[in-house]
């Protein structure tokens, strides 16, 4: 499967497992936007990440955590 930008409850779900100890809630988002390229099922285009997208990758880590 591969990983787009809009896929963000997937990118949520893959972030959760491999950063299991991270809080969410008070990352930043450049360690964020790092986070996403590094996973392994992703394949889009680093520059058409905005703070709209992340934000929505964020929030819906969250409602995945809890």
């Amino acid at each position: 499967m591969s990983l787009k930008w809009t896929d963000t409850l997937d990118i949520a779900i893959e972030l959760d497992e491999t950063y299991p100890d991270i809080e969410p809630k008070t990352i930043r988002f450049t360690d964020l936007h790092n986070w996403v390229l590094e996973l392994k099922d992703f394949d889009d285009d680093p520059a058409h990440s905005g703070e709209k997208i992340l934000e929505a990758i964020q929030m819906a880590w969250i409602d995945e955590k809890y």
